[in-house]
């Protein structure tokens, strides 16, 4: 939802509704990332009128701060950096799951995929960023692919096959088949939805089933 149109902001949400899975909402607090994008008050408007999904996914520092609080919004699966909590990612992730959400751990492309592997069996997904976290409409960077390949193939190592992988940053129609072959399950995409001339085209094109 980073990149709708907040001026007819209810527009997008029934268009989100219709066409699409979930609700992706990348909360930036211009401290963990350089910049600043929507709090409280826009994810509750949103939380009004959705009826898919909410996909909440922190870009802050000090995550465990606000657990309560997306619980209470009605979140349905929320994430955090693993750079934010490090030492504290397991505990962050038992206090997710006592709200009954989903919990997810989230790293940026300069951190090595590796660094999670003993948090899978704990987590119900991980979040791939393929853009370095902050900004919407950046490129794909390609080596993105050998890194969710990596994860899923730890995964299904662990008999983990369960956990998700979602993958943020530069997706669109182009890639999406690429990141399905790796092993991608959710593909999160803003501006090449949100800009698209046809933009329920757009997600049909990536659509996995």
């Amino acid at each position: 939802m980073l990149s709708a149109d907040f001026l007819r902001l209810g527009a997008d949400v029934d268009f989100v509704n219709r066409e699409a899975d979930i609700f992706h909402l990348d909360v930036m607090d211009g401290t963990f990332v350089p910049n600043i994008s929507f709090g409280f008050p826009v994810v509750e408007a949103i939380a009004a009128k959705a009826e898919k999904p909410l996909d909440a996914h922190l870009m802050i520092v000090n995550p465990g701060k606000y657990v309560e609080r997306f619980a209470k919004v009605g979140v349905d699966m929320l994430s955090f950096h693993y750079e934010a909590a490090l030492d504290e990612s397991l505990n962050l992730i038992g206090r997710i799951h006592s709200y009954d959400i989903k919990a997810g751990i989230a790293i940026n492309p300069d951190v090595p995929v590796e660094k999670i592997f003993p948090l899978l069996s704990e987590v119900d997904f991980v979040l791939i960023m393929s853009v370095f976290a902050g900004f919407g409409g950046q490129k794909f960077i390609p080596e993105s692919l050998e890194r969710i390949a990596a994860v899923k193939a730890e995964l299904i190592r662990r008999g983990e096959s369960h956990v998700m992988i979602e993958v943020d940053g530069g997706v669109s129609p182009s890639n999406a088949s690429a990141l399905k072959a790796a092993g991608a399950d959710i593909l999160v995409a803003g501006s090449s939805v949100f800009n698209a001339q046809d933009r329920t085209a757009a997600i049909k094109a990536m659509k996995f089933f």
